[in-house]
This record gives C-alpha cells, sequence and structure tokens, in this order.
C-alpha cells in the first residue's frame, strides 16, 4: 500500500494529466453532434455486435408478444390483398380500343417512385435522454444510407443519421433536434414536429396558427414535403390543444403513433433513386 502511494505521488502530475486527457475527449464526443456521431459511428461497429446478442437474449423471452404482433400485421396485410369480385365473362362489354391523340396537352403526373421497405431490428435504444439514439443491423452493405426515412407498423420511427458495413443509427422522433413535417388528416394544414427531451410518447407540433380548428383526437401524418417519408404515414393524434391570450400559434400536445418504449422491429424505406439522394457517411 505505501509502494503504491509512492507511486500515486511521484507521478501525480502524469497521472492528472492522463484524467484531464481522458474527460476532454468523451466531453467532445458527447457534447458536440459532428464528433458525436463519428464517435457513434465508430464504436456502432464494436458494439453492435454486442447489443444484438442482447436483444436476442430478451426477444426469446417476447417470442409470444412478437407472434401476436407478428400475426396482427398479417392479417391487416392479407385483408389489404382480398381479390376484388371477377364478374363472369359473359356480362363483359366487348371491347373496343379507342385511338389515342398524337399529342395531348394534359401534363404527365410528378414522377412518384414506389418505395421499397427493408426489415431490420432495433438491437439498441435510448429512451431518457435529450438525445437518444436507436440502432438497428442493417447498414452500408443492405443499402441504407444516410437521410432514409426509417417507421414500423405503427408510424414514423426517425431517419437515418449514421452508417457503418453491417449497422446503422437512425435519430427518432425523440430526439431534441427532430424536426418532422407533417399534416392534419383532415384539413391537410402543416406543421412542424419537435420533442422537448421529457416524455418519449410525446411530442409537439408547432407553426400551427390560430384560425386553423384543431381538437383533440385529430390524426397527424407525413406531409411527404421531404424525400425521407411518402406522405400519409401515421405520426400521433392530438393530446391537448392550448392557446393563451395573445398568442398567434397553438401550444399542441401529440400522442405518437410509434410506442418506443416496445419498439423491436422497423423498417428502412428505400426508393429507386435513394443512391442519388443520399451520402454515406
Amino acid at each position: 500500500m505505501n509502494n503504491l502511494l509512492r507511486f500515486i505521488g511521484k507521478h501525480s502530475n502524469f497521472l492528472v494529466f492522463i484524467i484531464l486527457e481522458v474527460v476532454a475527449f468523451l466531453l467532445i464526443g458527447t457534447c458536440n453532434d459532428y464528433p458525436h456521431s463519428k464517435f457513434l459511428s465508430t464504436s456502432n461497429a464494436i458494439a453492435g455486435w454486442q447489443y444484438e446478442q442482447i436483444t436476442n437474449i430478451r426477444n426469446f423471452f417476447a417470442l409470444r408478444s412478437i407472434n401476436n404482433d407478428l400475426a396482427a400485421e398479417n392479417a391487416r396485410l392479407r385483408s389489404l390483398l382480398l381479390p376484388e369480385p371477377q364478374l363472369p365473362l359473359d356480362t363483359l362489354p366487348p371491347y373496343s380500343p379507342t385511338p389515342l391523340p398524337l399529342y395531348s396537352s394534359t401534363p404527365l403526373p410528378p414522377y412518384s417512385p414506389t418505395p421499397q421497405y427493408l426489415s431490420a431490428k432495433v438491437v439498441q435504444l435510448t429512451l431518457f435522454e435529450q438525445r437518444n439514439y436507436l440502432t438497428i443491423n442493417r447498414g452500408e452493405a443492405d443499402s441504407v444510407y444516410v437521410g432514409q426515412g426509417v417507421r414500423n407498423n405503427q408510424g414514423v420511427v426517425g431517419i437515418v443519421s449514421v452508417v457503418n458495413k453491417h449497422y446503422s443509427i437512425v435519430l427518432p422522433l425523440i430526439h431534441t433536434e427532430s424536426n418532422l413535417s407533417c399534416r392534419f388528416l383532415k384539413n391537410d394544414y402543416i406543421g412542424t414536429l419537435t420533442w422537448d427531451g421529457k416524455n418519449p410518447d410525446y411530442a409537439y407540433l408547432e407553426d400551427v396558427a390560430t384560425h386553423i380548428p384543431v381538437l383533440v383526437g385529430d390524426t397527424l401524418v407525413t406531409s411527404g414535403l421531404t424525400s425521407s417519408f411518402e406522405e400519409g404515414i401515421p405520426v400521433g393524434v392530438v393530446d391537448n390543444a392550448t392557446l393563451e391570450e395573445g398568442d398567434s400559434y397553438y401550444t399542441i400536445r401529440v400522442k405518437l403513433a410509434t410506442n418506443f418504449r416496445k419498439i423491436k422491429y422497423v423498417e428502412v424505406i428505400q426508393t429507386p433513386n435513394n443512391e442519388l439522394n443520399y451520402g454515406v457517411e
């Protein structure tokens, strides 16, 4: 013990220097967004496998709940694929082709690529920090790129922010720097969804003027103004709307459609021109 104390006393300046260096690097990596994202990208490849193994063990004990969710989703999808009733052939009108004009002044509809969905498993998630992150087991090798939208069967989850070969980090709606353009389903009025860093079940809708009628229970969906999400994905419902005297905009609390406390699987939204729209970090 005396030898240890003499060693610490002899090299105290050097030890203090090492401790301060470690603290400085930790502060740089956690308090600044760009170094933080790089730190996450580097550590993601190392920690991703470990997170995935832990998640696999947890999911093993939750197989019944997962199977119930999958069964419900399969039933919903099956209902969308029910064939339309077919008319007997003898009741169909005779075929009479209409010649196409050589020139038409009617403009073509805008190009809207059909999105493809890449399934992924959530291997790590934080809930009660100001800057929450979500790690999935898909990466550059699976054609995942920075800026792609992420959803699940409930609604919007977030946007891919960091990518390495086999894992990606998603910036979810429950992040203080998250901003999502969404619209009211009933009247198409557009607002911006943000998170205040408190409850992972709720967010706030901004920029909604007082002349817009807002009621509890109003449904919000994605507006389609960004390339990360197509139009019409569920975002949440209005939980509370208040208006202080003299204010020009509502204070609107939104109950999020996605239950981040139970999220296990997500889908990365991919379109045919993702490679042109996004770069890999």
